[in-house]
This record gives C-alpha cells, structure tokens and sequence, in this order.
C-alpha cells in the first residue's frame, strides 16, 4: 500500500557549502530538520536517503563538457580574486568553486530524483525533498547558487517514466528559469512562477510575455509581482492565475519549487511575505495537486536566506503540509531549537513561535476592473498593481490554455 508520504533526507545534503560568505548556508537544511524533529514532526516517518544522480541522469539536461568542467574545478588559492564571468559560470561570486563540488551537487539531484522515483512507482502520493530546488542552472553552465538542475532533471525522468503531462509550480521570489528554459518547447510541461518583477530582481527573465515556443505556447506561465508585495495581494495572485491553469493543463503530477526567499527579512530580495503566507501556498499547491493530479505532489525546496528565522520555520511548515500532520501557526518553537539558533548565530533572535502573526485572508480576483477599493491608499495601490500583474499573465496564456482571460471563474 502507497504512504501518503515520503521525505527525502540525507546528512550529504549539507556537503553542499559554498564559501564562508556565501549566503546560501546548509545551516538553513539542518535547522530545519532539527525543528521538525523537536516538534515530533517526523516521529514514525522514516526518511529516504538518496544516492547521488549518475552521469546518464544528469545527461538528460546538462552537456558532457560542463560535466565535466564541474568535476575538474577547484577552489581558486587564498585571496584570488574572483571573475565576473568565469567559464561555465564556475568561480563567480554567485557560484565560487567548493570541494567536491560534482559529488555535492549530484546528490541533490539524486534526492530530487528519489522522491520522484517514489511517486512513479506508487509507493507514494507526496515527496519532499528540502536539499533541492536547484532551478537556475543552466545546461552548460552554473547560475544563482544552482550548480545542476535537479528539477529539471527530475522531469525529464518521469516523462521516460509514464508522464506525458508534468505541473511545475515555482514559488520562489526568483523567475525559475532553468526549468522554464529546459521545457519552452515541450508541450507535456507547464512551467508557472511566480516572482519578483524581473526589472527589479536578478534573472530579470520571468515577463508575462514569455509563454512557451512552438507547440507548447501557452504552457509557460509567468506572473511578476513588484517590490513589497505581501500576504494578501501575492495569495490573490497565485489564486488568480495557478488554478485555472492546472484546471486546463490536468496535470499527473504536480512538482512545486518551495523556495522563502519571499520573505520579508530575506536579505537578497524585496517581496514581504511572512512565514504565514508561505504556509498558505504550500497548503494551496497540496490542495491543488489533490484536486487535479490525484494527490500525486513532488515538493523541494529552493532559495531563502533567513537561515535560522525564516527558512527553518517555512520548510517545517512544508514538510508537516505534506505529511498531513499539520504544525499550529500559534505553536512556540522548542526550547532546545532556540538554543540551538542562539550558539550558532548569538546575536539573532530566534523565533518564538511558528508563525509571523502574518495575515493572510485575501479577495479572489474578480476580472478586469474588479478592484475593490478600500479606502487604504497603500493597500489599494498594491491591489491594484497585483491584479495588473494578474491580467497581463492571463491575457498573454489563457486563450492558448483554452480559458477566458477576463472570466474570473477560469
């Protein structure tokens, strides 16, 4: 009989540390399972330790040549200077060059991998895997903290495994490019991010306008949200736009890119959502892939810089989403949590509770010029910029997914 979940875990995934300075610190991944597990959270559960991906699974999606220029990189003498545009993206600021670094990025994909090999064989409904999330990188070349698209490797599989109609749902505050570039031509994948505004924020790709190549127009799903949006206009959002499109699509599975760097005290973005809105998008994506691809969900994790206030809190909240044992927002943080968070990082504060007390009741969008004012001049302003957002989104995809765009119902 099929569990209704699995959660993918291995102490391996932490071998994945760039530089002292980096801000992408595997701190955040033990944290998390740390507070999970003070929370009697994974009581019973028995975790899935992944192997790393071989060759002929990274071939699905990286080249020979930047393979093989991962397993040849080494960190560059102390005090080197780093180039701004190193070959293969390999030795940036952004992606400095680490040991072992083929062995580490491989066994994130493998994780990625695992969880969807669960699924496929029906040995269970729901995987998550924290380590992964990877969606940047490139076929030939290293981006934005992501040295292999472990995503992107993950779908390729289950199109060989039985899938012709994949969901993927990215809710980091970056546009998941690397996904959405792997499949714009396949029109068994519908890629859908939800991002800050790519005039404001690094990869500055993520416009409504880019909806797929060829035969898979229609099927790449880009809504940007500008700086300082929060709670109640993102979930409108979501809301506006990833129903109806999955509705359309009628997805097998739904894969989710779970990444918190939305947060309001992410230090690398400008979104302001708190740890509550996030809870309601994993619920929502659960939701969603119980309604329309038979329960069948593959969620992994992604960006999110607020290594011990933010990240651990938000991915425990994902991993009880997925296990159905849901957490009390209202829940206090374990004391030994607590004094964990303060040895490694004394001067923060670490959470008292599980939640932000952020609120998050919406309005659904209700069609072009549906805009309910509130007399509240910053709320009805940022209303009135998401349901922009919103419109332009629907309007460039909609019509191809066979939906109304100005037909709130769709």
């Amino acid at each position: 009989m099929a569990s209704d979940a699995t959660v993918v875990w291995t102490d391996r995934f932490l071998d994945y540390t760039w530089t002292p300075e980096h801000p992408m610190k595997p701190a955040r991944l033990r944290f998390t399972m740390a507070l999970a597990r003070s929370l009697g959270l994974l009581e019973g559960v028995e975790t899935l330790a992944p192997g790393p991906a071989g060759d002929a699974d990274l071939l699905r999606i990286h080249t020979p040549a930047y393979l093989d220029a991962v397993r040849r990189a080494e960190p560059p003498p102390p005090g080197a200077s780093l180039p701004a545009a190193p070959p293969f993206g390999l030795g940036s600021a952004d992606n400095p060059i680490f040991p072992h670094m083929h062995e580490a990025a491989s066994v994130i994909v493998g994780g990625t991998l695992a969880a969807a090999g669960e699924i496929a064989a029906g040995r269970t409904r729901r995987a998550v895997s924290i380590g992964g999330g990877m969606h940047h990188a490139m076929s030939g070349a290293a981006a934005g903290f992501c040295v292999y698209n472990d995503v992107a490797v993950a779908i390729s599989w289950l199109l060989d495994n039985g899938f012709d109609r994949i969901a993927y749902v990215d809710v980091d505050v970056h546009h998941g490019d690397g996904v959405q570039r792997a499949f714009y031509g396949d029109p068994r994948v519908l890629t859908v991010s939800i991002h800050q505004h790519p005039a404001t924020l690094w990869p500055n790709t993520g416009w409504p306008e880019e909806i797929g190549a060829g035969p898979a127009e229609g099927t790449a799903l880009n809504l940007a949200v500008l700086p300082g949006t929060r709670d109640a206009q993102w979930l409108r959002g979501f809301h506006a736009v990833v129903p109806g499109a999955l509705a359309a699509f009628r997805p097998q599975i739904l894969i989710s890119q779970c990444g918190v760097d939305t947060h309001r005290e992410d230090p690398l973005a400008d979104l302001s959502l708190t740890v509550d809105g996030q809870r309601a998008a994993f619920i929502a994506m659960r939701e969603l892939a119980d309604r329309y691809a038979e329960g069948r969900w593959l969620a992994v994790g992604g960006g999110g810089y607020g290594l011990v206030r933010v990240v651990p809190r938000a991915w425990t909240h994902l991993l009880a989403t997925a296990l159905d044992r849901g957490v009390d927002p209202a829940a206090e943080t374990p004391a030994e949590w607590r004094e964990q968070v303060r040895a490694y990082a004394p001067a923060v504060r670490a959470p008292a509770t599980m939640s932000d007390g952020g609120d998050i009741t919406f309005e659904r969008w209700d069609g072009p010029g549906g805009t309910r004012e509130t007399g509240d001049e910053r709320v009805d302003r940022a209303q009135r910029a998401v349901d922009t957002a919103v419109l332009a989104t629907r309007r460039a995809t909609f019509g191809l997914l066979g939906l109304d765009p100005e037909d709130p119902r769709d």
